[in-house]
This record gives structure tokens, C-alpha cells and sequence, in this order.
């Protein structure tokens, strides 16, 4: 009975999970906790989470979507939190908790004092001021007797407590600095407007805004967006990026944006999330010993056993000594205290060649050194996490910098345009605002229609009631020249329907969209490297608005346009459209040619103050500073000119020139290349000519 009880039981269960199954529902049926409900909320944070982290599609849907989700914790997927309710925010924080992590404790001064006692020259100096103190008490007396062993121990301490102080110190403002870089601050949208806040103020409920670069700074659900791709492989370890959509709505914090743009609902903040999962479970690794350290380490403990060998022949030639004597005089059956007080000089005597060969203020000078080294950096603005740091960087020969936001200010304005066939300088507001009126009406609205559109950036209203410009530096630079026209960014963006977004990429330098018109028709905006995007195009709009045929007069023009602004320094960006008559879908790419370009804008990012001067310090001491980007090259080249890093005899070279060198002109190349755009990231298998050469390159190194 039993037996058939237990049967009909599992079958009752199973029929019911089948129809809630098949009925949408998720198999548990989750009951909101009481607290939770009780606080206005109708989700918890365990549920949130287990969404998230099982990638859950059914629990969404029973939960009514990403919608029916930020209605229970009560936000909106367009306005966002509403923050005018303080105790709505307070109970939210004590609910679903804050967007930090919990961070390991700091260590305390005598850490730092034991571990700058493990220095293996340090231990046989030890050793020796040990030793040294009993033999000299027992030979000389309590005074007398000491004087070596405590001079030992005073240069012990010295060093230890001198290195640990110094890396002490630098600890504690190292977890300063450490807490303002992790200050990230993002684009949210709060009370109905997008605003910038730090990643710290995020609460479940936040709809935050990604773009291409950007790391997700939590869990949560992706809202809207286009072509949106997620590297996950510093979760996961795979190497292929996730294509996140409406289907697979799911966004983990720690991971990047490697392609596209979108709107994501914070779903689980700090340690619920995977990324606070997955550093609760790591620990701090210990350090290295530097090059010094390990060379110092050998001499001490060389000269510690060749001072032992000679200690120790010097001990047995002496005792032996003594028993001879006594085996003549015919006394070696009799000892008396003289015989040990002897016995115990001449140990005294091979302590002290111990004692004298192992250079006991080496380790000081070395100390006083860096200490002294690490002072004068923190002098010039520059912290130094360990003391023994201040080696390594002692012998660096080449310093590889970045350009754009390292050597420049990463301030962009556009400075001259060449639009409609035409250059004209914009470098202020006043000048920008003559050129509508030299200009065609439709070559105004064109462009204006082209930058407000086809752009990652966006044109707010913050919370103060002032116009705010969002986006990159680039994307900036743009908005700014289109409102100096007279551009009206909110309502060119409501005059059009967006059908198709292509963010930017490194690979194919350029970003489009495709929108459909309020008058009807298909409309396609791109923007990028000036050369690429010229490629593409087969018309121009000339001086009096007309769309005419790109012939290579045109051509040559424009082209001599693009190197003239490229030596002047500026970053160009060509702007061009196409009707799309015979209609386009959305699955489909975008045109690759057929483009009609508006014009060409030349961005200036002035070199920050003092890199100039940096730059010659750098070289005096022997030190080659290379710039590395991925900028056109003549605008490199003419950014490196004036921040003294290319000289008459230096070279600039891209990529793919640099990888279709042989072995010998790479010999001859590599020192002389001051500018390079980005040649140090390739495959592995172009490297092993490198290696397999190792002593040839180490000599020019």
C-alpha cells in the first residue's frame, strides 16, 4: 500500500509541474518575503539574482519581462528611479544592499616590518649578530662582549624599519588613490533625465547607458539597444564575445562592451553580483623579488659560505694547533679552563670572519637609496606602491606612450571644416555661425540631420537646468560644432525613426545609421576615418548644393584636404549619406559604397603642458619615449613633432607595414621607431621571429 501511495504521489507531482510548465509558469512559485513586501517592493534580491546569474528566461516571463521586473522594484524602464522619495531609497538600499564591494583588511604596520625581515641578507646577518653576542659576552663580559653583536643588530633594524615605513606610507595612500580610480563614473537615467553618477550609487532599479569600451558596472537586464556584444571573458574565459539581445537579456558586471550600445536595468549590486562573487573568493597574491633583491641575496649568501669554509679551516687549523701542543708536552689527557677559554677564543675568532665578510651595510646603502629615489618621486607627483619598485624602473630604457588623453588634453573641438567643397575655420562660435549663412540650406540641414543622429553621444538637460553634453571626447566635439550651427538636437532625433544602428569599432573605423524619414523614404548617415569613409563615397554636395559625380579632380581635392589637416595636427572625420531607394532591413549591413559625402571636419586635442619638457628630460637621461595610436599617421606624426618624440632621424610606421618586415630591416627598424600605431598587438606567431633571434634584438634593446 505504500508502495502504490508513493506511485500515485510522484505522478500527482509530476502532472502538476507538467501543466504549470506547460501553463508559463515558472516550476517554484516564488512568494515574495514578507520584508520585502512590506517595503513596497514585490521582488527580492535572491530572486533578482538567480535571474541574472541562471541566465533564467523562464522566471523572467513569469515574472512579466524586464517591464513586469522594474515594475515590482518599482522604477521605470524610460524615467528610471524616481530619488524624490528618501525613504523609498533608504528601504531599497536596505533591501537590495549598495554597489560596493567588501574589500580585504589593510595591513598593519608590522606586516610590513615582517616581511621586510625576510630579506635572506638580513637572516645571516641575524644568524651572525646572535652568534656574535654569545661569544662576545662569554669571552669579553656583558660590555665589552656586546659592542659587535648589538652594531649587527642596530644596521638590522635600520633597514627593516626604514623599508618598512616607506612601504607603509605608500600603502595607505595607494588605497587612497585606489578608492578615487574606482570611482567610475556612467551615464544613468534618474527622475526622467540622464545624468552622470558613480558606479558606487547604483541601485537595483537604475537604467544605466553602455557603449562601445565601457565595463558593466552590475548585474542587470538589457532594456534596449542595437548589436550589442559582451566579452565575458573575464568571468567565463571564453574568448567569444555574447550577443545580447531582447531573447538574451542578461548583463554581468565586470565584463565589456565590445561592440554597439544600450540601456540595461540594474538588476543585483556589489557582493550579490558575479563579479563580487568571484572577488570574495581571491586573495592577494604575494610579490616578486626584483632583480637587485635576487643578485643581493646570492652575493650574501656566496659570501656567507666562503666566509663559513674559511671560518670553519681557520677553527680546525687553530684547535688542531692546540692539540699538537698539547700531544707533545704530554698533557693531553688534562684540560683544564685555560685549555676551554682557548678552545672558545678561537671560535670566537672564525665567528668574526663570519661576521666580517658578510657586508652588513649593503643592505643599508641600498635601502637609504631607494628611499631616498622613492622620496624624490613622490616630490614630482608620483607614488611608489613597493620601495624595491624604484629598481625596476631605475633600469627602464623606453617608455611606450599612449597619445590621445596621455600626451593631449582629450579636450576635442573642431577647428576647421571643409564642407560643401569649401574650407573654413571654426575655432570659435562666432565663426561657426557665418558658416550656415555661407552655406546651402540642405547642406545645413544634411549635416545637422548626420551628427544629431548618426552618433553615440547625447544632448541633455541636467539637473540644474543647464544643457550638458554627453558622449566620448570625439562624439563631444561634434555635438558642440552642430550646436554652434544652430542645430537642435531634440528635434532632429524626434524627426526621424532609427531602423538600424552600426557603433564604431576600431576595426572598421567608422559608425552608421539607417533611419526612416517622417516625409517616407530610407535615409543612411555614416561618419569615420576620413580615407575610409571617402572610399565609399561616388558623389559630393558642391558649393551651391548640388549633388554632383566625385570625379579625381574632387577627389584629389578633398584628399589633399585630409593630409593638409592632418598636419596640422587635427583628427579627421569625413561625414556622408545615401538615399536608400530600393528599402533596407535590419538584419541586413549597411551600404559599403554608393555614399554621397556632406564634408569633412578636422578635430584639434592641444598636447597637455609640460609634455614637451617631460619628453627632452626623458631623453637626456637616456630614456626613448614612442608614441603609440591608432590615429591617422600624419596627424600622429605632426602630434609627435611637437611633443618632441619624432625626430629628424626617428620613424613613424603602421601595423601592417611594420609585419611584412623581414628579420633583418626589423633589426635595423626597431630602434629607430618613435611612432607606431598599435604594431605591439599582434599574433604570436609574427613574435617568434623575435625570440628566435633573442641575443641579435637584446643588444639594441
Amino acid at each position: 500500500m505504500l508502495f502504490f501511495f508513493l506511485i500515485i504521489k510522484f505522478y500527482s507531482l509530476f502532472l502538476s509541474a507538467n501543466n504549470r510548465m506547460f501553463a508559463g509558469v515558472s516550476p517554484s512559485d516564488y512568494n515574495v518575503p514578507a520584508e520585502v513586501k512590506a517595503a513596497g517592493f514585490d521582488i527580492c534580491a535572491d530572486e533578482l539574482g538567480s535571474i541574472v546569474e541562471g541566465h533564467d528566461v523562464k522566471k523572467i516571463k513569469f515574472h512579466g519581462g524586464v517591464t513586469g521586473v522594474s515594475e515590482k522594484l518599482c522604477t521605470s524602464i524610460v524615467d528610471g528611479l524616481t530619488t524624490t522619495d528618501s525613504d523609498l531609497l533608504n528601504r531599497r538600499q536596505e533591501i537590495y544592499g549598495i554597489n560596493k564591494f567588501a574589500e580585504s583588511q589593510p595591513r598593519s604596520f608590522w606586516i610590513f616590518v615582517w616581511e621586510a625581515l625576510q630579506d635572506m641578507t638580513l637572516m645571516i646577518l641575524g644568524v651572525c649578530a646572535f652568534v656574535s653576542l654569545i661569544v662576545g659576552i662569554a669571552t669579553e663580559g656583558w660590555l665589552e662582549g656586546t659592542h659587535d653583536g648589538l652594531g649587527i643588530v642596530a644596521s638590522i633594524l635600520l633597514v627593516v624599519f626604514v623599508t618598512a615605513i616607506s612601504d607603509y606610507r605608500q600603502s595607505l595612500q595607494f588605497r587612497d588613490l585606489d578608492t578615487e580610480k574606482k570611482k567610475i563614473i556612467i551615464q544613468v537615467t534618474r527622475n526622467g533625465f540622464r545624468q552622470k553618477l558613480s558606479i558606487y550609487d547604483l541601485l537595483p532599479g537604475d537604467i544605466v547607458h553602455l557603449a562601445i569600451g565601457d565595463q558593466v558596472p552590475a548585474d542587470g537586464l538589457f532594456v534596449s539597444g542595437f548589436s550589442v556584444l559582451i566579452d565575458e571573458s573575464s568571468l567565463t574565459g571564453e574568448s567569444e564575445p555574447v550577443m545580447v539581445n531582447s531573447e538574451n537579456p542578461f548583463m554581468l558586471s565586470g565584463t565589456k562592451v565590445q561592440d554597439g550600445s544600450c540601456k540595461m536595468m540594474v538588476a543585483t549590486v556589489g557582493m550579490r553580483t558575479q563579479w563580487g562573487k568571484l572577488m570574495a573568493t581571491l586573495s592577494e597574491g604575494g610579490d616578486d623579488e626584483t632583480p637587485l633583491q635576487v643578485k643581493l641575496n646570492g652575493v650574501a649568501t656566496i659570501i656567507g659560505k666562503i666566509g663559513l669554509f674559511f671560518a670553519v679551516v681557520t677553527f680546525a687549523v687553530l684547535v688542531q694547533g692546540l692539540f699538537s701542543h698539547k700531544w707533545q708536552a704530554g698533557t693531553y689527557f688534562r684540560w683544564s679552563g685555560d685549555d676551554a677559554l682557548e678552545i672558545l677564543e678561537y671560535f670566537a675568532i672564525a665567528v668574526t670572519i663570519v661576521v666580517v665578510a658578510v657586508p652588513e651595510g649593503l643592505p643599508l646603502a641600498v635601502t637609504l637609496s631607494l628611499a631616498f629615489a622613492m622620496k624624490k618621486m613622490m616630490n614630482d607627483k608620483a607614488l611608489v606602491r613597493h620601495l624595491a619598485a624604484c629598481e625596476t624602473m631605475g633600469s627602464a630604457t623606453t617608455i611606450c606612450s599612449d597619445k590621445t588623453g596621455t600626451l593631449t588634453t582629450n579636450h576635442m573641438t573642431v577647428v576647421k571644416s571643409c564642407i560643401c567643397m569649401e574650407v573654413k575655420v571654426v575655432d570659435q562660435p562666432t565663426k561657426a555661425a557665418s558658416l550656415v549663412s555661407e552655406m546651402p540650406v540642405s547642406a545645413v540641414k544634411l549635416l545637422l540631420q548626420s551628427i544629431f543622429n548618426n552618433t553615440g553621444g547625447e544632448v541633455v538637460v541636467n539637473k540644474d537646468g543647464k544643457r550638458e553634453i554627453l558622449g566620448t571626447p570625439t562624439e563631444t566635439a561634434l555635438l558642440e560644432f552642430a550646436l554652434s550651427l544652430g542645430g537642435d538636437f531634440q528635434a532632429e532625433r524626434q524627426a526621424v525613426k532609427l531602423v538600424k544602428v552600426e557603433p564604431f569599432n576600431s576595426t572598421k573605423k567608422r559608425m552608421g545609421v539607417v533611419m526612416e524619414l517622417h516625409e517616407g523614404g530610407l535615409r543612411a548617415h555614416t561618419k569615420g576615418a576620413s580615407e575610409i569613409v571617402l572610399a565609399a563615397c561616388d558623389k559630393v554636395i558642391n558649393s551651391n548644393g548640388d549633388i554632383v559625380p566625385l570625379d579625381e579632380e574632387s577627389t584629389n581635392l578633398l584628399k589633399d584636404t585630409i593630409d593638409q589637416f592632418a598636419n596640422e595636427a587635427l583628427r579627421t572625420l569625413c561625414i556622408a549619406y545615401m538615399e536608400l531607394e530600393g528599402g533596407f532591413s535590419p538584419e541586413n549591413p549597411m551600404p559599403v559604397s554608393g555614399y554621397t559625402c556632406i564634408g569633412i571636419v578636422g578635430i584639434k586635442d592641444p598636447v597637455r603642458p609640460g609634455v614637451k619638457e617631460s619628453v627632452a628630460v626623458c631623453r637626456s637621461a637616456g630614456i626613448t619615449v614612442r608614441m603609440v595610436t591608432g590615429d591617422n599617421i600624419n596627424t600622429a606624426k605632426a602630434i609627435a613633432r611637437e611633443c618632441g618624440i619624432l625626430t629628424d632621424d626617428g620613424i613613424a610606421i603602421e601595423g601592417p607595414d611594420f609585419r611584412e618586415k623581414s628579420l633583418e630591416e626589423l633589426l635595423q627598424l626597431v630602434p629607430k621607431i618613435q611612432v607606431s600605431f598599435h604594431f605591439l598587438v599582434y599574433r604570436i606567431s609574427n613574435c617568434k621571429k623575435f625570440i628566435g633571434n633573442e641575443k641579435s634584438l637584446s643588444h639594441q634593446d
